[in-house]
């Protein structure tokens, strides 16, 4: 750094952590890019790889000036035979050559400066790795850099400190202390020492000169006060406190942690006694005064002189890797992070921020025998993966007739692109899907149109970056002493890790867990969980091979003591738990008012593809399995489930005539399924897009956890849209006639033709469908003599004598009541309503620049979507009768046009040249 002045160094300093060092040491100490340089890497240091002494691979690059990413990568990851493997020099020390020179070793062009390289250093099998290790390389010429202490120090009063640092030529070196000097040399190397008796913050200044150019380098030095001990007072919680519109009050609760300091934007990010947190007990807390209203502010906690984290009850956080990758689109403004002046993830605090208005303030949901749960990942519902785009589609799941919407995890979780079941903050609405207010938006728009929203949470596991685990672990390996976190799984079977097992046990996971809750049906107003993997509630070891299905006390114990916690705060909140145990332990669960997943993927999948045996539907049934309330969520698809038209496609039964592995077979065997299923009695879930028969393999596009198209082009399919009308008027009936929550129930479900039979005081339904793929006779009972009527031709049925002979084609299905049921008005953007054009006609179709919508009835709102999903337009008019669009900027293709009339809505396809 030539030519500054002491006072402009200490203002325009960057920061690095030098926590690499003490595991990757360089000869030389300076490395330049044109050089030789020798990598040693010690293995018993802090990394993921603990001490090693096995042969160690390199998977490394070259961080180039410009460039995010790693460049020049040598071979790939588990290759052996292309990465350089290390030296074992003994002892858990390695070394790695690199030769003749940076440049030459990497391949790096003339024109590229190299800033880091970059290591991962693996076990010769690629099963233990450490972390991303960087070392900087310098340019050309003299470098000076202080290698003792490290930048941001915080020590004791009366402790003594080694200071030093290295210059990468002779010169003439000094150290000082503020503008105290405390040594001075000629060579490549000085050092000295201090002992601090004053608490107070201090530089230590490096200077190195050699001819006319003089380079500084520095560190910050904190000398700690003595601790204050202070009670907190009574109404500070965990977490982040806003007690007026410029202050706030931090709370971290850290057992065994002796000091803990507050950095952020508002001290420069530099340990100050002023910002050195009270202690009261296990807790940490301090007052922010003089802040901004409406200000982001962006902090972390600094513990004990080593650990940086966030807090763990920020609702927003400053994520150093991801956030840059998050369009400004779906989170306007995001606030960027603060680099080079802090690693890892921070958390935002925001005084005086304005809160969400919300219009439904007393949501009421629906009774468990109505419920009809549209599980949905955002990421992929969408193209632009989020809440708003959610938002903007709601008229289609309306038109559905779902009543509860179950979104897979919502809170900040690992990376952007996710599942959600790698979480790492319980408190935050995760930002690759916008701002918190957009979520509690679409909470407020669902309610408003009757859909209660319920959240997936995971309270098995967190992953890394959680601070509960950060706060207690050494080596990457959860210590004895986290109050929250076991340190090994109770499973044995490694295919049910994930990330670091809760203890839950623990009191501390327990308040975590009822707090955490609290949270999102407070703040939020969500109508309850669906808890996944609940098996793992306990700390019941389970063997090798075993997924903890035998019935489990202790497991049982916690679940119900969360679930009543759950309902001191909500007596009416939807519990739902992804079990999948011992019918003896779901049992108990089930009859304390639980709601528990019913798997039934894989015979509901037989079914559809025309095979008989394992096709018996009977134990998505609650009373199959004995249980007192109707409270099996039975489904035939999920997130982690085959999608069943892709099975009926690849692996479907073939007649003659009729093969289930075409298109429109399989779509009507789908449309069978649902129609032994939704109408059944107890709650039914569907997985996003099985109503339009997705058929994408769960393994598609690189595997199933990657992102999946949303494919609203299917919408311009008759025979999916066909599907999508079946489901919705399923759901209606579910949700409408008191004969979906039965008193009394016949079946017989388990051949090839299968039927149901439900009543309620007087009025009964039948329910009759082909399974087989060929045509097929039966005789059935029906339960009272009349007339009945069929639902989906709208033909009736004289039933004179109870027994009832039915020819039935392949595939096809009747449902007959005792009472005509009224037909849902499906007006989405799959019906394609062409209206005589004297009542609503949208001109030229197709059109180039403008289209003209006329209507002899006014209407108030058009939406335009793309096939893909997306909200190209949303307009409100006053009670208008025709209205001319621009559309010179529409890329040429298919759109719909939603047109809400007085009474209706009605939705228009037109194409776009």
């Amino acid at each position: 750094m030539k030519g500054f002045t002491l006072f402009g160094l200490i203002l325009l300093f960057i920061f690095t952590f030098y926590s690499v060092k003490s595991q990757v040491v360089t000869d030389p100490l300076l490395p330049v890019a044109s050089q030789k340089v020798t990598v040693t890497f010690d293995s018993s240091e802090e990394t993921r790889l603990g001490y090693f002494t096995g042969e160690l691979y390199a998977h490394t690059g070259v961080m180039i000036e410009g460039k995010n990413d790693w460049q020049h990568v040598i071979g790939s990851w588990g290759n052996n035979t292309l990465q350089p493997q290390l030296t074992n020099k003994g002892n858990g020390i390695y070394e790695l050559e690199i030769s003749p020179d940076i440049s030459s070793y990497y391949s790096v062009s003339g024109n590229e400066k190299v800033l880091k390289l970059a290591f991962v250093f693996r076990s010769a099998d690629g099963t233990k790795q450490t972390n991303d290790l960087f070392v900087t390389v310098y340019q050309e010429g003299l470098v000076v850099e202080i290698a003792t202490p490290a930048h941001k120090t915080i020590v004791n009063k009366g402790q003594t400190i080694a200071i030093s640092a290295n210059s990468s030529i002779a010169s003439s070196l000094k150290l000082s202390l503020n503008e105290t000097l405390l040594n001075q040399t000629q060579g490549t190397s000085i050092s000295t020492s201090k002992t601090f008796n004053e608490s107070g913050n201090f530089w230590i200044i490096a200077e190195a000169t050699s001819g006319e150019t003089t380079l500084y380098d520095s560190a910050y030095i904190c000398v700690k006060e003595n601790i204050v001990s202070q009670t907190k007072p009574n109404n500070y919680q965990k977490g982040i406190n806003y007690l007026t519109d410029s202050t706030a009050a931090l709370v971290l609760w850290a057992p065994e942690k002796e000091f803990v300091f507050v950095l952020g934007d508002f001290n420069n990010w530099l340990p100050n006694n002023e910002f050195q947190m009270k202690k009261d007990g296990d807790f940490f807390w301090l007052d922010l005064n003089n802040l901004t209203k409406g200000q982001e502010y962006i902090f972390q906690y600094f513990i004990d002189n080593k650990i940086l984290v966030a807090d763990p009850y920020a609702e927003k956080i400053s994520d150093p890797w991801n956030d840059k990758n998050i369009p400004s689109v779906t989170y306007p403004g995001l606030i960027s992070y603060p680099e080079g002046k802090t690693e890892g993830i921070a958390s935002v605090l925001q005084p005086g921020q304005e809160n969400y208005q919300w219009e439904i303030s007393n949501f009421s949901p629906p009774e468990k025998e109505k419920m009809v749960i549209y599980e949905l990942l955002i990421r992929d519902f969408t193209s632009d993966h989020s809440y708003q785009g959610v938002i903007d589609n709601l008229d289609y799941l309306e038109d559905l007739e779902i009543n509860v919407l179950e979104l897979m995890p919502v809170n900040e979780f690992e990376g952007n692109s996710s599942w959600g079941y790698n979480p790492a903050f319980y408190f935050a609405p995760d930002k690759y899907y916008g701002p918190k207010n957009d979520l509690k938006k679409l909470i407020d728009e669902c309610h408003k149109r009757g859909i209660a929203v319920v959240i997936d949470m995971v309270l098995n596991h967190s992953y890394g970056q959680s601070p509960f685990v950060q706060m207690y672990m050494d080596n990457w390996t959860v210590t004895s002493d986290n109050p929250w976190h076991n340190v090994e799984h109770n499973f044995q079977n490694t295919a049910a890790h994930w990330g670091y097992d809760f203890n839950h046990e623990s009191e501390a996971t327990r308040e975590l867990i009822d707090s955490i809750n609290t949270f999102w049906l407070m703040e939020y107003k969500v109508d309850g969980f669906r808890f996944d993997f609940t098996k793992g509630f306990s700390n019941t070891t389970y063997g090798p091979s075993s997924w903890g299905s035998t019935y489990d006390a202790a497991r049982i114990a916690n679940l119900k003591r969360m679930a009543t916690k759950i309902r001191e705060k909500n007596n009416n909140a939807i519990i739902i738990f992804e079990h999948l145990a011992d019918n003896s332990e779901e049992t108990v669960l089930a009859n304390d008012g639980i709601l528990l997943w019913g798997n039934m993927n894989h015979n509901y999948g037989e079914a559809a593809m025309g095979y008989t045996t394992n096709s018996d539907l009977s134990n998505g049934l609650f009373t199959q399995r004995n249980w007192d309330e109707p409270n099996l969520v039975t489904y035939m698809e999920s997130h982690d489930e085959e999608r069943l038209t892709y099975k009926c496609l690849q692996f479907g039964k073939v007649e003659t005539n009729y093969s289930v592995k075409t298109l429109p077979i399989a779509l009507e065997r789908m449309a069978l399924n649902a129609v032994f299923m939704i109408p059944l009695p107890g709650p039914k879930m569907i997985w996003q897009f099985g109503e339009r028969g997705y058929d994408f393999s769960i393994d598609a596009f690189g595997g199933r956890l990657n992102e999946k198209p949303p494919h609203w082009d299917y919408l311009n399919d008759s025979g999916r849209t066909d599907l999508f009308r079946i489901y919705a008027q399923l759901n209606s009936l579910k949700k409408t006639y008191e004969e979906f929550s039965p008193q009394v129930m016949a079946s017989d479900l388990s051949g090839e033709i299968k039927w149901y039979r439900l009543n309620s005081g007087s009025n009964h339904v039948f329910i009759i469908g082909n399974f087989s793929t060929q045509e097929k006779s039966a005789t059935v009972t029906f339960p009272v003599l009349g007339t009945w009527f069929e639902h989906f031709t709208n033909s009736t049925l004289s039933v004179e004598t109870l027994p009832q002979t039915f020819i039935l084609s392949p595939g096809e299905y009747q449902l007959y009541s005792t009472r005509q049921f009224e037909k849902p008005d499906i007006a989405t953007d799959i019906q394609i309503s062409e209206q005589p054009e004297n009542i609503l006609s949208v001109y030229p179709n197709p059109a180039n620049a403008q289209i003209t919508i006329d209507s002899k009835n006014p209407f108030s709102k058009i939406h335009i979507h793309s096939l893909s999903g997306k909200t190209i337009l949303i307009q409100k008019y006053k009670n208008l009768h025709q209205t001319h669009i621009n559309i010179a900027d529409y890329s040429p293709g298919i759109y719909f046009i939603k047109i809400y009339l007085e009474k209706t809505v009605r939705t228009k396809k037109i194409v776009v040249n």
